[in-house]
């Protein structure tokens, strides 16, 4: 959506806003420096990056309040559970919200007056047209440009792949437990670095987030990054599930493989959050 409007193709955005939870792969903030730099600024929209903090710092610290993480849980029945998804709310929504407020002028807790609003782009495909939701503040109204244009995610892939960016990264927390074993392995494989991080931060939060445990709280279970609920390193990553070989087998702008592997029930992304916690992107326009 950022490179139709820069191009003209979609009327001029005022603002691309990229929310960051502080934990995404390198090739993210990489590949967002390369579209500010080469994309956005030469059209003269500035990029907004809104934050509530760094999540992997914020589990870990017993000091700080932390909003559940999606993990999988081992109970000590021998039962599998899974903790609450409050995450993706307090890194993405929240701050977005609160960008948005800002850039109308009002800061919370000002009352937005009634007919003030944003217009905010979603970049939902025609594929995923049934997750186009109405935001759920009357300051922001979600417009789905993709869906106007009739574009499905192949459409998007061929796009991007003429201007170069066919290599584009998918934004999410780099220890994401609705990870597939595909976005596993990746890690694992090209990004030695950030498998340690993640297997580490697995590791460090088998007893629950730092913070519960200070305040007596604890875990009744074992929690890990992975649904086999067992330690990342250990856990079956390799295991190529039938979905996922179906998934390579339509090849580029088919639902990727980790999508297919889960069933396409979860993942992370405001205002097309997958799953039953609501209406959830990252990257989006905005025009006033």
């Amino acid at each position: 959506m950022l490179a139709l409007s820069a191009q003209g193709v979609l009327p001029k955005v005022d603002y691309a806003v990229f929310a960051d939870t502080g934990w995404e792969p390198a090739a993210v903030y990489s590949h967002l420096d390369r579209l500010e730099r080469e994309i956005a600024a030469p059209a003269g929209i500035p990029v907004l990056r809104v934050s509530s903090g760094n999540i992997r710092n914020d589990a870990l610290d017993p000091v700080h309040r932390f909003a559940s993480m999606p993990l999988y849980i081992l109970n000590q029945d021998g039962k599998a559970g899974m903790t609450r998804r409050q995450c993706t709310g307090e890194y993405k929504i929240k701050p977005i919200k609160k960008k948005v407020r800002e850039l109308l002028g009002y800061p919370y807790p000002a009352r937005v007056p009634k007919g003030v609003f944003a217009e905010q782009w979603v970049g939902i495909s025609t594929d995923e047209f049934h997750r186009a939701k109405d935001a759920d503040v009357k300051y922001m109204r979600n417009r789905h440009p993709l869906i106007d244009l009739g574009w499905s995610r192949t459409d998007c892939v061929r796009y991007l792949t003429g201007l170069g960016l066919a290599g584009t990264p998918k934004s999410s927390c780099l220890g994401c437990p609705f990870h597939g074993n595909a976005q596993w392995r990746h890690i694992r494989d090209t990004s030695p670095p950030e498998w340690a991080d993640v297997v580490a931060f697995d590791a460090a939060i088998r007893n629950g987030n730092a913070r519960a445990n200070a305040a007596g709280n604890r875990l009744l279970g074992e929690a890990f990054l992975h649904r086999s609920r067992v330690p990342l390193d250990q856990a079956p990553i390799d295991h190529v599930t039938a979905a996922e070989q179906a998934a390579l087998q339509q090849g580029p702008g088919a639902v990727d493989a980790e999508e297919l592997e889960q069933g396409v029930t979860d993942g992370c992304s405001p205002w097309t959050c997958r799953g039953e916690v609501g209406p959830v992107q990252d990257n989006f326009g905005l025009t006033s």
